[in-house]
């Protein structure tokens, strides 16, 4: 669980004693079910006052890409691709791909900005393993994040390399009552 105090602007007279790190956790499970646990999450710490950006790479919505984010409440914003369809193979037309390199270009940029305290990263192993992702600049990219920004990556088939920076890792599986 995340649990993230507001970070002070640079010319707050109020002062933690000590930096507040984000961390990097990783939500895997062998089947896509499990978004409902994240989302719960981030609806939670949105309502406590935390800045949130929920970021969808592989589901489609008219009119919602990152120029139009749907605002839940005050604190959390949630984009993704402005395509008529969900992604859901490597095979993309152009406006596709152009698409999603928006939103992966627009993610980058707010992050690095500094604009949100917890940043949901749904799906994007299975955006790295099509190859529309280049797991490299994820890496990259968690490595140049702000210290204090909070980060959630999901999907299932989670690269080790990106396992391997992970503060936490919830792998996520089914249970049957016999």
């Amino acid at each position: 669980m995340v649990a993230q105090l507001e970070t002070p602007a640079v010319d707050s007279p109020c002062s933690l004693p000590y930096a507040v790190e984000g961390l990097v956790q990783v939500f895997t499970c062998s089947h896509r079910s499990f978004f409902t646990n994240v989302m719960a999450q981030a609806l939670r710490l949105a309502g406590q006052g935390t800045s949130v950006l929920l970021v969808q790479f592989l589901k489609g919505g008219l009119n919602q890409g990152h120029e139009h984010p749907v605002q839940l409440g005050q604190n959390l914003d949630w984009i993704r691709c402005n395509l008529p369809r969900c992604i859901d193979t490597p095979h993309l037309d152009e406006v596709e791909t152009n698409s999603l390199q928006q939103l992966w270009q627009h993610t980058q940029k707010v992050v690095c900005e500094g604009k949100y305290a917890l940043v949901v990263l749904d799906e994007l192993s299975l955006a790295i393993n099509f190859g529309l992702i280049p797991q490299e600049e994820v890496l990259a990219f968690l490595e140049k994040r702000p210290g204090h920004v909070d980060i959630i990556l999901t999907g299932s088939e989670m690269p080790q390399s990106i396992l391997d920076v992970a503060d936490q890792i919830t792998q996520v599986r089914r249970s049957h009552l016999l």
